[in-house]
């Protein structure tokens, strides 16, 4: 997002209608006379929104707008609200930049912070919890781990998109405001344009403003108190507002959700800044991506990265009972970016657990600990909970999945699981166990009499139960552990180990052993084999455990509820249970009975010696979205590095403009992403092109003249910096002699997320659909642009290098020119990005003369590319990827005759 190489998708908007707005923001109370929460507050710099009772729109009906900006939803508000007057400005965030020009090149990140801060200066709690925080060298927040909003805080956050469109309504203005038609495109100082009737000024123009909303489709029913999506789907898109100095006022509507390209946390950049608002949102309501209302929703506080570091492997599914609704839900981690997905049912769900393979899950409609009815179900973990089956038998409870030393997989459950204190009750329940195969129960076999619902070893020799006592089946015999005191939450390893570990209720033998005293539940206790205690975990404050499980194929490492003051099961953690660390999973309101499967493969076909941190790892969630695209090509340049003989280097032109399915002749790989310059050419060239396509004959080469004044912080430097994947590969050569035991399996299952709903093509093919050129729209001052700035002659010089390395391999390149927008040979502008056409006519005509196959598809606009090849300004669709690449196709024929 940062720099002049942006992936410039939506750069020309068709001119379209306001939406429509049942009622305006307003600094005037009804009559008068009303009460609001707001008068007990006098804060600088802030207009009240007296929005109580009030409503608007967001989105649109208009088949002409963007498809994420469509349908047009009613949010109705039953509260008041402040919304800054002016957007956040350098002298307010101590930026060195002017100090009353907006800041920009802030992360929602750091708008977070900045946000907590002046809750904290001003005597405020903080609308933003988190555990962790990551920076990038220039400052800029890239991560807040384990980040939380807490609506109903009275805190200065950003606005919602509901409350900011509300506020937006009162004087929606875009010709009054900076915009690309009066604003020499630069920010200005804020409220020296347009101020509204309300206070507010710059809502339209100047620079776009973050919100405090992840992306989710709208949906046609009417909503209350909107504040966003339950989380940003598989890409964690953000919505930002406003338009700003680079847009025409034509282009500005309310009604926008997004910017040119893909939003994200991380993203930044010179024309974004933000506004703060303040107030308590009470009952606020989520959206899911189906579009269903959600009052209370479970945060991620771990991503796949740290599941990876944590537990080997990113292959890894949670499933919980959210005691909120009684309902299943799930995180699947190995999926392209982790969300949670509650299966909407109404059977009761209690002790899930996951089965060996992770594709399903046992649970039980019965609590531990409480006698009566239950029934064991076992369903497909999926977003519907397919494939579900009930164990036909009058009472069953407590599964655990479990596999025999002959391979076959069984579901071990109790007749009962009552309080065991009672020595007669516990012997009149059993346990048994039931094969289930291709989707289907076998016939339940009792293995003994007493419910030993805590786990049965591998060879069976060993049995536990926990649910006031802490009970064991030894080689046959009963015996009681802990020396009778109370106990619970027992649960036996499933590895060789045959460790057992439990909670207890703060007892002498607890006590004894840790050494001091303690609260109820707030050590997990481990006991080896024979029920002698081995070591014990303390609760981080102000906590106490509940729901205590080993994780399935982790031997270390446990599962835990963690429990606040109030008794409200607040967190699912994962702890590992010799150096006792702890990675905070999952946050919610009420998480119960978490059960954690790991695929335990994953962790055996790779080299020890590989760090899972960083090998393969090309991508991160705390960099730009190129550098997803750049992830994708990494993955596909090690499968097939053996077979290619054409690559294709350079940015999103590109990378939508050749396409491999068209070109018959070679084995061509495309490495282009968006933002790709000639830093990221050089490096990925010199790097990995030459020391690993060892049958390569042609080497194709992007060249667009407006991105010759790049330099490496434009863009290549965000990569490399926080690309632990390239750096690893620096540090070990490159891998030029081989590469190690499962290097291409990390690389296949490292982060990865998809293009979310704002992005209209795929990984799979990376081909756009036809939009056509539109208006020539130019984004800089062409000014900016000469041929003696030092950027220019080394830019030209690395060209010519590469050239010359690669003719001395005997690979033939080709410097390809890709087409614009025809009606810029109309105007004195090369392309979108600004530069004189004599003065790109002139690096046209250096770049000919080098040793190179020149194919120039643009002339300088005089090409034939139609419009209904293009999908915008600068970028083509599919029927022009097509034509593109088949004459590359044909370039290569002739040359290899």
């Amino acid at each position: 997002m940062k720099g002049v190489l942006v992936f410039l998708l939506f750069a020309a908007f068709a001119v379209l209608g306001a939406c429509s707005n049942s009622a305006s923001a307003s600094g005037e109370r009804e009559g008068g006379a009303r009460k609001s929460l707001l008068d007990s507050f006098d804060l600088a710099s802030m207009v009240p929104v007296y929005a109580l009772g009030e409503s608007v729109t967001l989105g649109t009906d208009d088949s002409n707008a963007l498809a994420h900006a469509r349908p047009a939803m009613q949010v109705s508000f039953d509260y008041d609200y402040f919304i800054g007057k002016h957007e956040v400005t350098c002298a307010e965030m101590g930026k060195d930049c002017g100090d009353s020009l907006p800041a920009i090149n802030v992360t929602y990140y750091d708008a977070v912070l900045y946000a907590n801060r002046r809750s904290v200066a001003e005597g405020f709690d903080t609308a933003y919890v988190y555990t962790g925080a990551m920076f990038d060298n220039e400052g800029s927040c890239v991560n807040l781990e384990g980040l939380v909003f807490l609506p109903a805080v009275s805190a200065y956050r950003l606005p919602t998109e509901a409350e900011w469109v509300y506020a937006a309504s009162g004087g929606w203005k875009p010709d009054s405001g900076w915009n690309a038609d009066n604003s020499d495109y630069r920010a200005h100082e804020v409220c020296s344009a347009f101020i509204d009737g309300n206070g507010v000024c710059d809502m339209a123009g100047n620079v776009m403003e973050w919100v405090n909303d992840w992306y989710v489709p709208f949906r046609k029913e009417p909503v209350a108190d909107y504040v966003g999506g339950i989380d940003g789907g598989v890409l964690g898109e953000r919505v930002v507002k406003g338009g700003s100095y680079r847009n025409s006022a034509a282009s500005m509507h309310l009604y926008s959700r997004g910017d040119i390209y893909t939003v994200t946390s991380v993203s930044k950049a010179e024309y974004v800044g933000f506004r703060l608002a303040f107030g308590p949102i009470r009952s606020p309501m989520w959206l899911n991506r189906d579009g269903q209302q959600k009052s209370i929703i479970v945060s991620i506080l771990a991503n796949s990265m740290d599941m990876r570091h944590e537990l080997g492997t990113n292959k890894v599914k949670i499933a919980f009972r959210d005691d909120e609704t009684g309902k299943l839900a799930f995180v699947d981690y190995s999926g392209d970016n982790p969300r949670v997905v509650e299966i909407d049912d109404s059977i009761e769900v209690y002790h899930p657990d996951i089965s060996p393979d992770g594709n399903r899950v046992a649970f039980c409609t019965g609590l531990e600990g409480v006698s009566g009815k239950s029934s064991v179900y076992v369903r497909t973990l999926d977003s519907i909970g397919s494939g579900l089956v009930k164990l036909d038998v009058e009472n069953a409870a407590i599964p655990r999945w479990r596999v025999l030393e002959s391979g076959d997989t069984v579901v071990v459950f109790v007749t009962d699981a009552g309080n065991n204190k009672d020595e007669s009750a516990f012997r009149q329940a059993s346990t048994w166990q039931v094969r289930f195969s291709e989707g289907k129960f076998g016939e339940p076999e009792k293995l003994f009499d007493g419910a030993y619902h805590g786990g049965i070893s591998r060879d069976g020799k060993l049995a536990v139960s926990g649910a006031r006592l802490l009970r064991a089946r030894v080689s046959g015999h009963d015996t009681l552990w802990y020396n009778g005191e109370q106990a619970c939450n027992a649960s036996l390893s499933r590895d060789k180990s045959k460790r057992t570990l439990f909670l207890d209720f703060a007892g002498t033998t607890g006590r004894k052993f840790v050494g001091e005293d303690y609260a109820t539940h707030e050590v997990i206790l481990f006991a080896d084999s024979t029920g002698t205690l081995e070591r014990f975990t303390k609760a981080p404050a102000p906590y106490t455990f509940d729901h205590t499980e080993w994780i399935y194929g982790a031997d270390s490492l446990v599962v835990a509820t963690l429990v606040d003051v109030d008794g409200a099961h607040r967190k699912v953690v994962a702890l590992n249970a010799f150096t006792g660390d702890v990675l905070e999973m999952l946050g919610g309101e009420e998480l119960w009975h978490p059960a954690v499967w790991v695929n335990a493969y994953d962790r055996a076909v790779v080299n020890p010696d590989l760090d899972i941190d960083s090998a393969g790892v090309y991508f991160t969630p705390q960099m730009e979205f190129y550098g997803l695209e750049l992830r994708v090509k990494m993955e596909y340049f090690w499968k097939s590095r053996d077979s290619v003989t054409a690559v294709v280097l350079g940015s999103s032109r590109a990378m939508f403009g050749v396409n491999a399915s068209y070109v018959q002749s070679e084995k061509l790989l495309n490495m282009a992403y968006s933002s790709g310059d000639i830093f990221g050419m050089e490096f990925l060239t010199e790097h990995y092109v030459f020391s690993h396509l060892p049958k390569l004959r042609f080497l194709v080469l992007e060249f667009s003249p407006d991105f010759m004044w790049v330099t490496e912080n434009s863009s290549w430097n965000s990569i490399y910096e926080n690309s632990p994947g390239l750096r690893y590969d620096e540090s070990h050569g490159f891998w030029v002699d081989s590469l190690p035991k499962g290097f291409e399996t990390l690389v296949e299952k490292s982060y990865k997320a998809r293009p979310g709903q704002m992005l209209p093509y795929s990984f799979d093919e990376f081909l756009l659909p036809s939009g056509g050129w539109g208006e020539p729209s130019v984004s800089n001052d062409s000014t900016l642009f000469r041929l003696d700035l030092p950027a220019v002659v080394n830019n030209m010089a690395t060209l010519e290098k590469l050239v010359g390395e690669a003719r001395a391999r005997g690979i033939e390149v080709v410097l390809l020119v890709t087409p614009q927008n025809p009606r810029y040979a109309k105007t004195g502008a090369y392309g979108v990005y600004g530069v004189r056409r004599s003065v790109a006519q002139e690096l046209l005509e250096r770049a000919k003369a080098l040793d190179v196959l020149f194919l120039d598809e643009n002339k300088m606009g005089n090409h034939d590319y139609k419009s209904s090849m293009a999908f915008n300004t600068d970028h083509l669709g599919r029927e022009g990827a097509k034509q593109l690449s088949e004459r590359l196709d044909s370039l290569f024929r002739a040359t290899r005759k």
